[in-house]
């Protein structure tokens, strides 16, 4: 008996989706705001430089690991009937969905475009011989730079924000199969 739980896909939905929540919560709540306060601009920088690539790919891979062990399905690895059901498509379907595509936007869309501007506002920083976070005024170049860094940083966090309240929302659904 003890050794069913190994086979089953219960325990592994449990700990992705523990996963989820935990990784979401620890760098949006604590991790992040913990190193932007404690660190210099350029180190917080660099950390999350290292850091971005890997958590947008964990959050990208855990919902389909969810998809595929949500505890509707058959059992089968790739039979969704469970996640696919008419009474889980909008608690369990609609949040996964919308945990992997804003996670996904994140890591193939907004990341390298983010990256690509700060790469550009580096160079920039020579050109003027200013940091980009210095306080004005600025070349015509930096502040269109700044601006664009902003603008995508904050899609950055509405997408992420989206990634946590889709996995929230999937916690209730979870947690309502729960007797």
């Amino acid at each position: 008996m003890a050794g069913q739980g190994v086979f089953s896909l219960a325990p592994y939905h449990i700990i992705s989706y523990g996963t989820m929540l935990g990784t979401s919560f620890w760098h949006s709540f604590v991790g992040g705001i913990v190193m932007f306060r404690t660190l210099e601009r350029p180190q917080f920088a660099a950390v999350q430089s290292k850091l971005f690539p890997i958590y947008f790919s964990l959050q990208t891979a855990v919902p389909a690991i969810l998809a595929i062990t949500h505890p509707g399905n058959s059992g089968a690895l790739l039979n969704l009937d469970g996640i696919l059901d008419p009474a889980n498509r909008l608690t369990a379907l609609v949040p996964i969905a919308a945990m992997f595509t804003s996670a996904l936007v994140n890591l193939v869309a907004v990341l390298p475009a983010t990256t690509e501007v700060m790469a550009k506002r580096r160079q920039q920083e020579k050109k003027d011989g200013k940091k980009s976070y210095d306080p004005a005024p600025h070349s015509q170049e930096m502040l269109a730079l700044n601006k664009k860094f902003g603008k995508l940083h904050g899609i950055s966090s509405l997408l992420n924000l989206t990634t946590f309240i889709a996995t929230i929302a999937y916690g209730f659904h979870l947690g309502s199969r729960l007797h």
